[in-house]
């Protein structure tokens, strides 16, 4: 079933946060609904995206610094956007997407020191209207996500963000929640400590007024801001 209108839901948060478990389980409860799904990350999503991602994942820009990893965030998420989301949202898709603009806000603006008004430009170019109408931020000790990523890796290297100190992760955890307070209209914080499926349960709560609305909204060819 398609909505007359598309719905864009984004997961934030630290790592080992449990976003992407959480994004297949809301995935599965919606199709079971009757819904029409689309499931993506950032960075990637896209063919030109995904290539990118290996590129700021394996740290081989990371000698470049924090500003060209921005940009280079900010085109992945351009093309994402234009190949895959706003398509997606305009065929009236429920699109679910692992990280999206906040994850740039606070790891490139807030722990990388990028002037807010560098990062707000990137974010306008790359998202091109697309806003979210739902993100589920999810809060979590950044000791605890720290040791879910590493075991959930077992013998492979972390990766360029996993690897920093555990006080620029918790730093970023702050950072998650004041975007949260700063937006409550598309934004709410779920306890990422919590039972998975008392979790799963909360996020399709989260979205029940999005959905009956979606459901009778005019089509359209963007997402829409909250």
């Amino acid at each position: 079933m398609s909505l007359a209108k598309g719905l864009f839901v984004t997961f934030e948060g630290g790592e080992g946060a449990g976003k992407s478990t959480q994004l297949r389980l809301l995935a599965d409860s919606l199709r079971s609904l009757g819904h029409e799904v689309l499931t993506t990350r950032e960075p990637g999503g896209s063919v030109g995206a995904e290539a990118v991602r290996h590129v700021l994942l394996s740290g081989a820009a990371e000698a470049f610094g924090v500003r060209m990893e921005a940009i280079l965030f900010a085109a992945a998420r351009s093309d994402h956007v234009e190949e895959v989301i706003r398509p997606a949202l305009s065929r009236g898709t429920i699109v679910l997407c692992d990280r999206f603009m906040d994850s740039s806000r606070v790891y490139q603006g807030i722990t990388g020191n990028l002037e807010p008004a560098f990062v707000e430009t990137l974010e306008r170019v790359a998202i091109n209207g697309v806003v979210p109408d739902r993100t589920v931020i999810f809060d979590l000790p950044a000791t605890i996500g720290l040791d879910r990523a590493q075991r959930r890796a077992g013998d492979d290297s972390p990766d360029r963000f996993e690897k920093e100190e555990l006080e620029t992760h918790e730093k970023r955890r702050e950072a998650f929640l004041d975007i949260a307070k700063a937006d409550p209209n598309r934004c709410r914080i779920v306890d990422a400590t919590q039972s998975a499926e008392a979790i799963a349960a909360e996020i399709l709560g989260l979205l029940e007024n999005l959905l009956a609305n979606a459901e009778m909204s005019e089509p359209t060819s963007t997402g829409s801001a909250p």
